[in-house]
């Protein structure tokens, strides 16, 4: 009985050392990449993303697949006028044998608190960002505001993307 406990309790050490080894070494990945992003390293910061990553901004407009993203922010970074959020919280959450993460974090921008979340998938070179979504954190007490400053542009772009994906489904 007593073995059993203790192998118990030595394999729980280990799982548990290797998700919080997993979690640090994420949240490594993810501080480079937003500290390339302040520093406009253009090569440093695409490194960070699957081939097939996806990054989506706070517009309705702004889903980049990775080479459409690459094109859009290259001329930011040329100029050294790029983003910089910091992370002041975040979580990260891993699949069980540890190949997949999700994450969400708060962040310090020009926009003040905004959101991101996303999914890294572990490759042969470390992890890898593959979907990112950035959103603004807005006040439950500010959001009737905010509806009501977007509603005219809101409700153009639901007729395009309704229309768009009534003809997609035929």
């Amino acid at each position: 009985m007593r073995n059993n406990l203790f192998v118990l309790l030595v394999f729980t050490a280990c799982f548990s050392t290797a998700q919080e080894i997993a979690r640090k070494n994420i949240s490594k990945v993810l501080d480079a990449w937003h500290k390339a992003a302040a520093t406009a390293n253009y090569e440093d910061y695409f490194s960070k993303m699957t081939p097939d990553g996806v990054f989506l901004g706070t517009d309705a407009t702004e889903n980049w697949q990775n080479e459409e993203f690459r094109a859009f922010s290259k001329p930011y970074f040329d100029k050294g006028k790029t983003w910089s959020f910091s992370a002041v919280e975040r979580n990260i959450y891993l699949n069980e044998d540890k190949t997949l993460a999700w994450f969400d974090e708060l962040l310090d921008t020009r926009m003040g608190l905004c959101r991101g979340s996303g999914v890294l998938e572990k490759s042969e070179s470390g992890w890898k960002i593959a979907h990112y979504v950035l959103s603004l954190a807005v006040p439950n007490e500010n959001v009737a505001q905010l509806v009501a400053l977007k509603k005219q542009k809101d409700s153009l772009r639901l007729i395009e993307l309704k229309r768009e994906y009534a003809k997609d489904k035929n």
